[in-house]
């Protein structure tokens, strides 16, 4: 009897996505939305789905942004810095958007949200782009 609880316990656990895998999973989420909006530019609903899916990009960073901010990260100090550097570049891009919308305006926060999102998704101890080209 415990022996299948446990093995059901462990086939969950191997299941269940890990927080950077759900952060990444948002962000992918997030990217697709902007660049949906930004590919249908024009369209009849264009002005509202822009509005949506900035107010989700925005939820999703200013989430980032507290976490980062949060005593409890475990980030390095500089990383933790260049992330909240990176976050205030995304409010800054999503307040201009909102004001003056264009579609070019979106790619930075499309390729952000990607590379982010790409990074998330490397498993960690995992040699990084640059130095499987080396």
């Amino acid at each position: 009897m415990f022996a299948n609880a446990r093995r059901a316990y462990e086939s969950a656990v191997r299941s269940a996505p890990s927080g950077r895998e759900l952060e990444a999973a948002a962000l992918y989420k997030a990217a697709r939305q902007l660049e949906a909006c930004r590919q249908g530019w024009g369209g009849a609903d264009s002005a509202q789905r822009l509005g949506e899916a900035l107010r989700y990009n925005q939820r999703l960073w200013t989430f980032f942004q507290a976490e980062i901010a949060s005593d409890g990260c475990a980030l390095p100090r500089e990383l933790r810095r260049d992330l909240l550097r990176l976050s205030a570049f995304v409010d800054k891009r999503t307040f201009e958007l909102m004001a003056r919308p264009t579609p070019e305006g979106i790619s930075a926060l499309v390729e952000i949200d990607r590379q982010i999102a790409a990074g998330l998704s490397t498993p960690v101890g995992a040699p990084d782009s640059a130095a499987r080209a080396a």
